[in-house]
């Protein structure tokens, strides 16, 4: 079966992988930023108050992400989703609303 391109990055070593827990407060809803001491090729976000899930892979465009919500429906997030440059992830504050508790895993 034919296909029009294909691109793949392989790791030359062990896998970066980091973890996180992010509590945001009762006030306004506010972006913020994760320095990573690697460049992430997956990073996911997950609002487990909400259970919601936003997740961004290799060669998305930045601010796209893949977000699920908890009755299961999936769509294309374009201008809300993950921003990562090199070894910065920034999240908007649409995504990270207030009085919620997230946690995040990021793989290199």
């Amino acid at each position: 079966m034919p296909y029009t391109s294909s691109t793949q990055t392989n790791s030359t070593g062990v896998v970066n992988f980091a973890v996180g827990k992010i509590v945001t407060s009762a006030a306004t809803a506010a972006a913020g930023t994760i320095t990573l001491g690697f460049t992430p090729r997956k990073f996911r976000l997950i609002n487990f108050t909400d259970r919601i899930t936003d997740e961004w892979i290799e060669g998305m465009a930045s601010a796209e992400s893949l977000h699920t919500v908890a009755a299961g429906t999936v769509t294309l997030e374009t201008t809300n989703g993950i921003a990562v440059s090199g070894t910065t992830v920034t999240l908007t504050a649409t995504t990270l609303v207030a009085s919620k508790v997230f946690f995040w895993e990021a793989q290199g």
